[in-house]
């Protein structure tokens, strides 16, 4: 009998070779599109997973209660991790650690700038990083020591074994190779080529040292082990309440409490707001599952609609089927056979697709996707989908093919055309519905990102680059700057606390008039002199730092959110209170867009501070040979900063990088929004052409009495132009609540374009029309002789 079935069900496919291929086709663009997503969602949902410890690891963070709001910040104090241990019986194992950067490590002739992690000697406990050399345990005992990545290794020796080598560590101290890991997972939230020991941090770099016992210095990042059945709430309470204990008389004038932000949240719900974690890449991960589930409805639609249409062409095999004796289970049975079958054709198909495809698609998204097809977890999604997809698409064609009566259908008294119309209606509109969501979706997030990068920066980007700060250059700045200057190709050059694509520092502000209840945090640029010359900044009241005045040193500038909130009427000379100290207003700055281009400027101050430094900028004269620039720029470096490569950024190219996972969002809509169209299209052309095919003596015997070939088409096209306005009248406000809800997490957005809902309904009609009168047109030339001979 199942071999029957088989034979019957394949022999169906061959007879209906045009519609079968629409049918597969969609079905396997569909699967291969959801596929695609689900690659990408389930890299993303994958993060930090290959840690053992992954349900038990937290990073403790902190609620600061001002400004009439929660404010949520990762960094805490130094002396944090000590107590915590010491003090809290439900943690089992604490680490901190301080994101050191990029720094160089020589061995001999070989110089390289890599990223690294200073942390203290629990790290590798907790965090299990498989170590190809040495015992997780000891790597880090010694402060001296470093432990490597084994590309890191591969790099800096070779093939030769680096334990127990010594390497140079920027010009602070050598360090002793004591381990070797394996390099760290694409999916993992720490990246980084080293790491070495944070008692290193403490012998070399005095302002650690400084704070090793200062609860108000908030810069370094605790992470905590939890035992096996201690619940996350019970260890909040315990710690929550530890900072205002523990902080210093003149810092508690704000609430602050800590609290753990478990290691499962850390890649997928990272954004706060109010103090609770309101999304992150959470938000893309369900919206991209809600489009692969959207394109699989729109493919499994075709296969239901095309089913459902033919059925008159099916409907004497039903009637003489059951006149034989065939139950109506095993018509459902049979059925939805041929509709797993073609199902598990269009999977086969799907997968040849995705790997022709992934090539580009990881391009795109800047991953290393592959199909797993060595784990259970594929084949048992594997089966699922086929199932899904053939259940989910057969089910309906089947009950109602089943349903039909044998003895109508053989004396010809049942129509099964008109019977199954409404349904099939019912399934375009909610197809067209989906396709029109999806095109008004990629409108609006296009121009939600043209519309945050059109944004005025306050600074001028071009031939702005940035260079790495670093001992040598330190000593040697003064000397660099002038001959900088000299080149004749560099117009100005400073140096700051962060590169002016980044804020780094945050830090109270007070000022006249200020209540007392009210904190309001200030970005903060620590710099000396020319900083506005170089970064291209508008000064709008009093000046910049200036050699002229020595009293610079205990000046301050503000940008104007800063002097808008402070509402102060003559702004310069102004005492202002920060660090227990005045600083008298010299300038005021327009607003700089440093931080998040998705969020509005944030107050700002800058002070004069030449020791507080991590970043040089450098203003290139404008040029048609900007590589002839860069290369005058090296030799100075090469000649003045020797021991370090010369390595700089772009501040366009950083600051596009902001822009790289909602560039991505939109590409990726882009896409599938089109993949959704075309699907629904090939379906609606195959709907259309048997449309056409099933009413072509209705059209023989219009034009034998006088129609012309455009009133046909117009006749046909008529009833799926009803069908689209339906689908765009109920789409339209789903679009706008859900796109509504979209951007309201971004502060910088746009108000919906009233117009995107008409455009995508017209597309969508453009469309539909064109397909359907593309086969209209053709039915409608044919000679009515050939319909009609027989009547």
């Amino acid at each position: 009998m199942l071999k029957n079935y088989i034979k019957i069900a394949i022999r169906s496919l061959m007879k209906n070779s045009v519609y079968s291929f629409i049918n597969i086709a969609g079905l396997a663009v569909g699967i291969a599109c959801s596929i695609l997503i689900l690659l990408w969602v389930n890299d993303e949902t994958s993060y930090d997973k290959f840690q053992p410890k992954y349900n038990r690891l937290y990073q403790v963070w902190t609620n600061a209660y001002f400004d009439g709001k929660i404010n949520s910040w990762i960094s805490v104090p130094q002396p944090l991790k000590n107590a915590l241990q010491e003090e809290i019986s439900d943690i089992k194992n604490a680490t901190i650690s301080e994101w050191g950067g990029t720094h160089l490590l020589t061995v001999g002739d070989m110089k390289l700038n890599k990223r690294g992690y200073f942390v203290s000697s629990e790290f590798l406990e907790m965090f299990e990083f498989p170590l190809l050399k040495g015992s997780a345990e000891t790597v880090l005992d010694e402060p001296y020591s470093i432990v490597l990545t084994e590309s890191a290794a591969k790099n800096l020796f070779g093939d030769e074994d680096p334990i127990n080598k010594i390497i140079r560590l920027d010009s602070d101290a050598d360090v002793k190779v004591t381990g070797v890991m394996k390099d760290i997972p694409t999916n993992s939230s720490f990246e980084f080529d080293y790491l070495v020991p944070f008692s290193l941090m403490l012998a070399t770099q005095e302002w650690a040292k400084n704070a090793e016992n200062n609860w108000g210095n908030s810069s370094f990042q605790v992470f905590v082990e939890l035992p096996e059945g201690t619940s996350k709430a019970q260890v909040d309470q315990k710690i929550k309440s530890i900072l205002m204990e523990k902080g210093d008389d003149d810092d508690d004038s704000f609430k602050k409490e800590l609290f753990l932000h478990p290691m499962k949240d850390w890649r997928l719900r990272s954004t706060f707001e109010n103090g609770v974690a309101t999304g992150g890449m959470i938000d893309y991960v369900n919206l991209f599952s809600i489009i692969a589930v959207f394109i699989l409805i729109i493919a499994c639609i075709n296969f239901m609609n095309l089913a459902t249409a033919r059925s008159e062409k099916r409907a004497r095999e039903v009637g003489i089927r059951k006149s034989v004796g065939s139950k109506r289970q095993e018509l459902i049975f049979q059925f939805l056979g041929e509709s797993l079958l073609i199902a598990f054709i269009s999977f086969v198909l799907a997968l040849i697709l995705v790997e022709g495809t992934l090539p580009f698609y990881n391009d795109l998204v800047e991953k290393q996707l592959y199909i797993p097809y060595l784990t259970p977890q594929f084949w048992v999604f594997a089966l699922v989908i086929i199932s899904v997809t053939g259940l989910l698409s057969g089910s309906y064609p089947a009950l109602y093919l089943s349903s039909f009566s044998a003895v109508k259908v053989l004396k010809g008294k049942i129509q099964v055309g008109k019977s199954a119309s409404i349904p099939r209606q019912v399934l375009v509109v909610l197809q067209f519905g989906f396709s029109i969501i999806l095109i008004v979706g990629t409108i609006v997030i296009y121009y939600q990102i043209q519309h945050v990068k059109s944004r005025d920066l306050g600074y001028n980007q071009e031939n702005l680059i940035s260079v790495q700060y670093n001992d040598e250059l330190r000593e040697n700045y003064d000397i660099i700057k002038k001959e900088l200057l000299r080149t004749g190709v560099v117009e100005a050059v400073t140096r700051s606390n962060s590169p002016i694509t980044e804020i780094w520092s945050n830090n109270f502000l007070g000022w006249p008039g200020k209540p007392e209840d009210l904190r309001v945090i200030f970005s903060t640029v620590a710099t000396e002199y020319d900083y506005t010359k170089t970064m291209g900044i508008k000064m709008l009241m009093g000046r910049d730092f200036s050699e002229d005045f020595k009293s610079d040193s205990s000046a301050i500038i503000i940008n104007k959110a800063g002097l808008d909130l402070m509402n102060l009427e003559n702004p310069i000379g102004t005492k202002l209170d920060l660090w227990g100290g005045e600083r008298e207003l010299i300038g005021v700055v327009d607003n700089t867009l440093m931080g998040s281009p998705f969020r509005a400027v944030s107050p700002l101050f800058m002070v004069f501070d030449p020791e507080w430094i991590s970043s040089v900028s450098i203003r290139l004269s404008r040029t048609n040979d900007l590589k002839g620039s860069i290369s005058k720029v090296e030799e100075v470096f090469k000649k003045l900063n020797p021991a370090y490569p010369f390595e700089y950024d772009f501040a366009d190219v950083e600051f596009s990088k902001k822009f790289t996972t909602i560039d991505l969002i939109g590409k990726l809509a882009n896409l599938f929004a089109f993949l959704a169209l075309l699907i629904t299209g090939l379906g609606l052309f195959g709907l259309a052409a048997f449309t056409a095919e099933q009413r072509t003596k209705e059209i023989g015997i219009r034009k034998v009495l006088g129609a012309s070939v455009i009133t046909v088409v117009v006749m046909i096209s008529r009833d799926f132009t009803k069908l689209v306005l339906v689908a765009f009248v109920i789409a339209a406000p789903i679009a706008w609540h859900f796109l509504d809800s979209f951007l309201d997490r971004y502060p910088i957005r746009i108000a919906i374009p009233w117009w995107t809902f008409p455009l995508a309904g017209c597309l969508a009609l453009i469309m539909a029309v064109g397909i359907v009168s593309l086969q209209a047109y053709k039915a409608a030339i044919d000679n009515p002789v050939k319909s009609l001979r027989s009547e």
